[in-house]
């Protein structure tokens, strides 16, 4: 049993690390500040193979494995959430879903573009009637001639005013068989940003990853050939299962690195600040919140990792996956808490930034499942 990183995958560590510390955490608070998704930064996001983590070299990507993908996550994270969160849904779903189930022309036309930063991905499954209960989705897309005619509205959209393309889940077989499983009539469509029909609102208004795009999305008749499907008819919420299963490694990867990087705020904090005619450190009550927040850090490390390994090997892995998605971003909320009360006053103030990971972390709970969600998951397969 071996629980270290081979020297490719440190050696990626180590250089998204010190990206993450000389050219995103010197602005992550103003871009928090401004609500504004950095748009300058994603060159450098291509430059670095960021956003072709997981796109085979032949599509322009780096071809790396679930566990890089999880590695550049959390690093991004320790300094801000919001890029980590653009990173892992590009990564994850968007082009996910076109190297998952789509056509070669899909790939060859789409997964260069993603890699290179010229089209950011967005991946629109959930609507504003539909969210745990993902496959109630209300979209449609109707056959008309060759080609589809999509309709409906979808929400809080990762990178959905600013992605090149979105692939978008519609219902396509419950109005000729009525009587069909509605997680059985559901397919996936690529769109891309410009399409008649196809329009963004402005940026909601978030709680945290304020540098994150997040919008609605509305389809009216926007019409696309069947060139656009991707996957089988009928068959894209089951694809739509397993790309959420690798996502839940990168928000898992991503609520550790916002813990980890809350963590070593309070450390730092507590040795340097003096209270009562000594470091705060050296008082009981400081130490076992570090403790525990180490602890239970390092074991959702642990769970992250190996659902990650399972993935790079191709073993199952959806039990893992919801696993470490529900303890890490758990683990992760109670991290960035920990630290905030250490940092006391200051820490409520926004020239900290342990509030905005705070707040950021927020999101790994509910986001691609609520813990609620997992535990479902989980239980189900245990009782199977």
């Amino acid at each position: 049993m071996d629980f270290s990183l081979d020297e490719h995958h440190e050696l990626l560590r180590k250089t998204v690390r010190n990206f993450a510390r000389a050219e995103v955490a010197p602005h992550a608070r103003n871009w928090d500040e401004q609500e504004r998704f950095p748009a300058e930064i994603v060159p450098r996001l291509a430059e670095l193979g960021l956003l072709g983590i997981c796109i085979p070299q032949e599509y322009g990507g780096t071809g790396l494995d679930t566990t890089s993908y999880a590695i550049c996550v959390e690093e991004l994270a320790r300094v801000d959430g919001s890029l980590a969160l653009t990173v892992a849904s590009h990564n994850g779903l968007g082009t996910g879903h076109i190297l998952a189930a789509g056509s070669e022309a899909q790939k060859r036309k789409y997964l260069p573009m993603a890699a290179k930063g010229k089209w950011l991905a967005a991946w629109a499954l959930t609507e504003p009637s539909s969210g745990s209960d993902s496959a109630d989705l209300r979209t449609t897309a109707r056959r008309e001639g060759s080609g589809w005619v999509i309709n409906g509205t979808k929400m809080f959209i990762t990178q959905g005013s600013v992605g090149g393309f979105c692939v978008v889940l519609a219902r396509t077989n419950a109005s000729a068989n009525p009587g069909v499983a509605k997680h059985r009539s559901i397919t996936a469509f690529v769109v891309e940003h410009g399409t008649k029909g196809f329009s963004a609102s402005k940026p909601l208004e978030k709680f945290g990853c304020l540098s994150s795009d997040t919008c609605e999305l509305t389809f009216e008749d926007v019409v696309v050939s069947d060139e656009h499907r991707v996957g089988e008819i009928d068959q894209g919420f089951v694809d739509t299962m397993k790309i959420l299963d690798r996502g839940r490694v990168s928000i898992a990867a991503m609520a550790l690195g916002l813990g980890f990087g809350a963590l070593d705020m309070a450390i730092a904090y507590a040795k340097d600040r003096k209270q009562f005619g000594k470091s705060i450190g050296d008082f009981q009550a400081v130490q076992w919140m570090l403790a525990d927040c180490k602890t239970e850090l390092d074991a959702a490390k642990l769970l992250t990792y190996r659902a990650a390994w399972l993935a790079d090997e191709g073993l199952p892995f959806a039990k893992e996956a919801s696993m470490a998605k529900v303890y890490a971003s758990e683990a992760a909320s109670r991290a960035c808490n920990k630290s905030l009360q250490i940092h006391g006053g200051n820490g409520y103030m926004r020239a900290f930034n342990v509030e905005r990971h705070l707040r950021d972390a927020k999101i790994c709970e509910i986001g691609e499942g609520t813990s609620e969600v997992q535990r479902m998951v989980i239980a189900k397969h245990l009782l199977r």
